[in-house]
């Protein structure tokens, strides 16, 4: 068979059943919303360096008394730390996002599932700081409000109060965090999820 034939045989080729790979067009559809997330993660942290400033100079902006002072940066500085060691995994999790490049299922699975481990504990870290509001609302009503105090730790409204602000505490941050998380986070890994669930079912 000489050069002729065989072009002539190729030419001739059904290629009707030849697909090209679509699934990686879906693949890359999830760069949108893991750009969006990363966008996120960067305002995040600046909001996150912001509150612990502001927070600093409470005792300057709520006039707080002088013996009040100490106790106060005592607590704040374990807050600090414990935020640190937050803050530097929500870094760590912003680099490796910036190294992913989705163009494989495997690397999209990947992705995702790292997502939502972080979700999860960012939501642990907003927990964390649940002792934190309790002691500072706590000690914001014994500086401002002292008489609540006087008729002891262990009066009945003391103790409803003590409650109370726990109960408000644990409920506030439970709500603000899933609203967070779900903003800024969730919405976007579901997009992501969405191209997971279509990528199987081909």
């Amino acid at each position: 068979m000489d050069f002729n034939d065989i072009q002539s045989a190729w030419k001739n080729e059904n290629t009707e059943n030849v697909s090209l790979p679509t699934h990686l067009d879906k693949i890359k559809s999830a760069n949108t919303p893991l750009e969006i997330i990363k966008n996120n993660l960067k305002k995040e942290f600046l909001y996150q360096i912001i509150s612990i400033v502001i927070i600093g100079f409470v005792p300057f902006i709520f006039e707080v008394p002088a013996n009040a002072i100490m106790p106060f940066y005592l607590l704040f500085s374990i807050f600090v730390a414990v935020c640190i060691y937050y803050l530097v995994k929500l870094y760590i999790f912003y680099r490796r996002l910036g190294r992913i490049t989705l163009s494989t299922k495997d690397s999209l699975y990947e992705t995702y599932f790292d997502i939502r481990l972080n979700m999860e504990l960012y939501k642990t870290f907003g927990f964390a700081l649940i002792p934190f509001l309790i002691l500072f609302l706590l000690g914001f009503m014994y500086y401002q409000i002292p008489d609540f105090f006087a008729k002891g730790l262990n009066s009945t409204p003391f103790l409803v109060t003590t409650f109370s602000i726990v109960i408000f505490s644990i409920l506030f941050m439970g709500l603000a965090l899933e609203w967070w998380v779900h903003f800024f986070y969730g919405k976007y890994a579901k997009e992501i999820r969405k191209v997971i669930d279509e990528l199987r079912e081909e």
